[in-house]
C-alpha cells in the first residue's frame, strides 16, 4: 500500500481485504451509523454529570453539531484535534465530525506541546478542540499557543464555556462548543452527512499511540476496520441492551472509548455514564445510583477503589463485569476486587493499533486471574517471536507480531516503518508468552518503557529532556515499584556542576519544555556516575535493584493510632 494513501486501515495486498469482507468482518457501514442507529429512539443512551440524552436526543445533538461544523467551514477530509474530558461534548463532537467525512484526532487531555507539537504537524488540522481548563491547567492558553505556531489550524473550539475575556471581539476564530449542538438544528442525519461523499474504507478518526517510542503517532481507523473491532469486543464483554458502562478512564483512549468502552455499549442498544478517575467514592455512588453493570480500569484506578469501597458501605450489586487493562493486574488484587465489588473480573490486553485480547467471562479464575486473554477477533493472526522475527518454541517468551481485520498496517504518513514486517505483521514491542490455552501473559517491553499505571513513559524521551538542563551530566530514568500506580520514574543523575539540580526545579524545568505530567520523575538519585555493562551501556538492571533496595531500606510509616 502506498504510504501516502489516506486509506491506512486496510491491508495492503487487496486479497485480505476481499477476505475481510467476505468474511462479514469488515462491513459497508459507517462508525456513526453503527453507534447511532437500530435502537429505540426513547432509550438513555450518555449521562454525565450535567444532563443526560435519549438516543433519538443524541442522533438529534449529532445532527445539529454537525450542521453547524458545516457552517463554520469544517469540510470532508479534515483533521480535528478532540482533547476534551469525559462528558456528552466529546461524543456529540466526535460523531457530528465522522458524520460530515472529518477526522478527530482522539487525543488524551494529559498531552502537553511536547506531545502535540509533532502531532499537529502530521495530521495537520484545522481546529481544536479543548476544555476551557481542568485540574488547574489552562487548556485555552496552551490551545493558543499551538494556533500561533500551526498555520493549518484555523480555529478552537472550547468546551466548559469562555468568561467575557475570552469572548472578546479580537477571538472571533474561537467557539464555544456548547452552543455548536444545545440548540434547535436539524433532526436528520442523512440529511446532515449526504454531502460528505464517504466510503466505508474512508479514515473514520486517527487515535493516537501510547507514544512508548517517542512521539504519539496518529493511528488511522476506518470505518469498516474500526466497527469490527467495536463489534467483537463488545461482544466479548458480554454488552447488550440492557448494560450500563461507567466510564472513569480518559475516553479519548480507545479502551474506554471504543474498546469497547461507550461506543461498544451504545452500538450493542445500552448506555453509558461519564465520570473521572479521580473521585473513587464518587464513582461507587454512581454504580449504584445509575445500576452500572460494566466498567473499565486500570490496575491502579481499581486499586484506589478497593480502598474507597473498603472504607464506606457502598452498593455494587449491579456489577456483572469490571474489566481491567493498561497494564498488567496481579492475580492476588484480581482476587481482592471479585471479592469486594462483586461482578466478573475481565483482564484487557491490547493496542490501539488494533489487536484487543480479553479473557472471557466464563474461564475458569486461574486463567482471568493470572493471564491477559486471547484475541477477540477470530480473524486475527498472532506469532511470538525471537528477536530475528523466528516463532519461539511452545511456551516461550518472545514479541509478540500480529495482522488481521482488527490491526492496522501502517500509520499515518508511513511514520515508523520498521514497527510494521515485510509480510504485514504489527510488532507490538510487548514481550509475551503464549499459554497453552492459548491466552496470553504479559512480560514486559523489547524497549525501555515506565509502565505508570497503564500510562507508558519512554525512558529515553525523558532522558534526553532531562540532558538539555544544564546541571546534568548524564541521566538514566528506571521504573521503581510504587504501591498503587505499580511503577513510578526514578530518575538517575550525574550532576556537572553547571547549575544545581533538585527534584522540584527539575521537574519544573521538564513541565516548561512542555511535558506531560504523567512523565516527570518521582524520585532523584544523584550518583558520581553511572553503572555501565558491556560497551558502555547504561546498566540499568543494577539501577532498578538499586532503588528497590533504597525503598526497602526505608522506614514505613507508622499506623495511625486508633
Amino acid at each position: 500500500m502506498d504510504a501516502s494513501d489516506e486509506r491506512f486501515g486496510a491491508p495492503g495486498p487487496a486479497h485480505a481485504a476481499r477476505a475481510y469482507r467476505h468474511s462479514g468482518w469488515w462491513r459497508p457501514e459507517f462508525l456513526d451509523d453503527l453507534v447511532l442507529g437500530g435502537h429505540a429512539p426513547d432509550a438513555p443512551a450518555l449521562r454525565d454529570a450535567g444532563r443526560a440524552l435519549t438516543r433519538a436526543e443524541l442522533r438529534r445533538a449529532v445532527a445539529g453539531c454537525a450542521h453547524r461544523l458545516r457552517a463554520l467551514g469544517v469540510a470532508p477530509g479534515d483533521a480535528v484535534i478532540t482533547q476534551l474530558t469525559n462528558g456528552i461534548p466529546l461524543f456529540v463532537l466526535v460523531l457530528a465530525l465522522v458524520r460530515i467525512g472529518a477526522r478527530p484526532v482522539l487525543t488524551p487531555p494529559q498531552l502537553r506541546e511536547h506531545e502535540l507539537d509533532p502531532v499537529i504537524a502530521a495530521v495537520r488540522p484545522t481546529v481544536l478542540a479543548m476544555p476551557r481548563a481542568q485540574r488547574r491547567f489552562d487548556h485555552l492558553a496552551l490551545a493558543r499557543r499551538l494556533k500561533e505556531r500551526h498555520a493549518s489550524v484555523r480555529m478552537l473550539l472550547v468546551a466548559a464555556g469562555a468568561d467575557a475575556a475570552d469572548r472578546a471581539a479580537d477571538r472571533a476564530d474561537e467557539f464555544d462548543l456548547d452552543e455548536l449542538w444545545t440548540g434547535a438544528g436539524p433532526a436528520d442525519l442523512e440529511d446532515v452527512g449526504a454531502e460528505a461523499g464517504r466510503s466505508p474504507s474512508d479514515v473514520a478518526l486517527y487515535l493516537l499511540s501510547s507514544g512508548t517510542t517517542g512521539a504519539p503517532k496518529p493511528i488511522p481507523r476506518t470505518h469498516e476496520a474500526f466497527g469490527h473491532v467495536i463489534r467483537t469486543s463488545a461482544r466479548v464483554s458480554g454488552l447488550d441492551e440492557d448494560s450500563v458502562y461507567l466510564a472513569v478512564l480518559p475516553a479519548t483512549h480507545s479502551f474506554a472509548f471504543s474498546h469497547p468502552g461507550v461506543l461498544g455499549t451504545l452500538c450493542r442498544g445500552g448506555r453509558a455514564v461519564l465520570a473521572g478517575p479521580d473521585d473513587p467514592a464518587e464513582a461507587l455512588r454512581l454504580i449504584a445510583a445509575e445500576r452500572v453493570t460494566h466498567c473499565a480500569l486500570s490496575p491502579a484506578v481499581l486499586l484506589r477503589w478497593l480502598q474507597a469501597a473498603r472504607q464506606g458501605g457502598f452498593d455494587t450489586s449491579s456489577l456483572a463485569v469490571i474489566q481491567v487493562g493498561g497494564a498488567r493486574l496481579d492475580p492476588a488484587t484480581a482476587g481482592q476486587a471479585h471479592a469486594v465489588l462483586g461482578g466478573r473480573i475481565q483482564q484487557v490486553y491490547g493496542m490501539s493499533e488494533g489487536l484487543l485480547n480479553f479473557t472471557r467471562l466464563d474461564d475458569p479464575p486461574e486463567v482471568i486471574a493470572g493471564t491477559q486473554g486471547r484475541p477477540a477477533s477470530p480473524g486475527d493472526e498472532t506469532l511470538v517471536v525471537d528477536p530475528d522475527g523466528v516463532p519461539v518454541a511452545a511456551g516461550a517468551v518472545g514479541e509478540l507480531i500480529t495482522r488481521g481485520p482488527s490491526v492496522i498496517t501502517a500509520y499515518h504518513g508511513g511514520a515508523a516503518p520498521a514497527s510494521f514486517t515485510a509480510d504485514g505483521y504489527y510488532r507490538t514491542g510487548d514481550l509475551v508468552r503464549r499459554e497453552a490455552s492459548g491466552n496470553f501473559v504479559v512480560m514486559g517491553r523489547v524497549k525501555d518503557v515506565i509502565n505508570r499505571g497503564g500510562e507508558k513513559i519512554p525512558a529515553d524521551e525523558l532522558e534526553a529532556l532531562v540532558l538539555q538542563h544544564p546541571g546534568v551530566g548524564a541521566a538514566a530514568a528506571v521504573a521503581m515499584p510504587h504501591a498503587v500506580l505499580g511503577e513510578a520514574v526514578c530518575l538517575y543523575l550525574v550532576p556537572s556542576g553547571d547549575a544545581p539540580v533538585d527534584l522540584r526545579g527539575l521537574r519544573r524545568f521538564l513541565t516548561d519544555r512542555g511535558l506531560a505530567a504523567f512523565k516527570l520523575p518521582e524520585r532523584l538519585v544523584e550518583v558520581d556516575a553511572l553503572p555501565l555493562v558491556g560497551v558502555g551501556k547504561v546498566d540499568k538492571v543494577e539501577l532498578r535493584r538499586d532503588i528497590a533496595r533504597r525503598l526497602a531500606a526505608e522506614p514505613r510509616p507508622a499506623p495511625a493510632a486508633r
